[in-house]
């Protein structure tokens, strides 16, 4: 089990500590760092520690920053592998190995040492995050996720980017470059990735794992997506990803089609595409009617077209579910994380990321082709 921030926020050193922080400055820089959780000794903290002023960063989760490394590429990845494997004599160890390189490396270890499922969800946050408010939200995505014996995810990679700490509406608007910002440097991740898989595979001596690695965008992560999905170049995309779930996604109903060059490229580089809404989703009305000009959103509207991926892509509704896990006054009025707090909704998404059979998949009443609605 492994949980990683990729994140193109800023870097700090507080007061009295020794090594680097991510800070919760509402600005990016220009590429992601890679650091790794660690939960070795974490203990739940008690409601009197979350309402300390020091509930902050390390104190809420401890995690590592990986090095940059010292060249580019995954030629010292492969040496490394081939030397473990006792094929080739090198003086690299695992330890030499920074960013990309290390984390790529650590997953490949420990996807390809089981027979059991072992996959990755590559996850992204919404609008209005500060670094610790995703400190809690990884927390959550564990339990979720990894804890979870229904789901087949071991693995999380979390992308942070410098979302406004507040809902004040005009920070909405610096979110929205933000994203477009953070969605740049994750193209870049996802060219490395690519990389990695061409460099190492290239070797006969080192097989594919042949574990799933998922995508799941929240809100306004969506926006992060759709921002690396215009900068990509077709010709360059690889189907190297299983399950894109779109929950409550905070962008134009109209991305499938053709003039919006975003994602209309998922089905390349998915095998299947789940669209999460909410037709009571508050946050995403108020979205519509007073940030997005009356543009209708694509996790409360649905998709205007989807007709040419009709086989890859499938709407879920999720309007009458119950939240029935967190049913706090934020979750029964907003309507905006089912993945949160609705077993209904989870029960779906465990399935979809199973790679069940989108007419099979239990609790659903089937609408169309593609389109179905769950039912508690």
């Amino acid at each position: 089990m492994a949980v990683y921030i990729l994140s193109n926020r800023k870097i700090i050193r507080h007061k009295g500590e020794r090594v680097d922080s991510f800070s919760n400055d509402e600005y990016s820089i220009p590429s992601f760092r890679i650091a790794k959780c660690n939960f070795d000794g974490y203990k739940e903290p008690t409601a009197a520690a979350k309402k300390k002023k020091d509930y902050t960063n390390r104190n809420i989760l401890n995690y590592q920053l990986f090095s940059e490394p010292q060249k580019q590429g995954y030629q010292d990845v492969l040496d490394v592998l081939l030397n473990e494997k006792g094929i080739k004599e090198s003086s690299l160890t695992a330890n030499h190995l920074g960013g990309t390189q290390r984390m790529f490396y650590e997953l490949y270890k420990n996807m390809s040492s089981t027979k059991d499922r072992s996959d990755v969800l590559i996850f992204i946050h919404g609008y209005a995050y500060d670094f610790d408010d995703e400190l809690k939200a990884i927390l959550d995505l564990k339990k979720l996720f990894i804890d979870n014996t229904e789901s087949p995810v071991e693995h999380i990679l979390f992308v942070s980017w410098p979302a406004s700490s507040n809902v004040v509406p005009l920070t909405y608007f610096d979110d929205k470059a933000a994203s477009i910002n953070s969605g740049a440097s994750l193209m870049r991740l996802f060219y490395f990735y690519t990389q990695f898989l061409k460099d190492i595979f290239s070797n006969r001596d080192l097989i594919p794992c042949n574990q799933r690695i998922h995508i799941a965008a929240h809100s306004m992560g969506n926006r992060v997506l759709q921002s690396m999905l215009y900068s990509l170049k077709k010709e360059n995309i690889l189907r190297v990803i299983d399950q894109v779930l779109l929950l409550n996604s905070d962008v134009s109903y109209k991305v499938f089609e053709d003039q919006e060059t975003s994602f209309n490229k998922l089905p390349l580089l998915a095998n299947r595409i789940s669209i999460y809404l909410n037709r009571k989703d508050l946050i995403l009305g108020i979205s519509q009617f007073t940030k997005n000009i009356l543009t209708p959103r694509l996790g409360k509207n649905g998709p205007s077209n989807i007709e040419p991926y009709k086989d890859i892509v499938s709407v879920i509704d999720c309007t009458f579910v119950e939240d029935d896990l967190l049913n706090t006054f934020k979750f029964e009025a907003g309507n905006h994380w089912g993945y949160l707090s609705s077993s209904s909704v989870q029960n779906d998404i465990f399935q979809n990321l199973y790679g069940v059979d989108r007419n099979l998949i239990a609790n659903r009443l089937k609408n169309n082709e593609n389109i179905f609605t769950i039912v508690s």
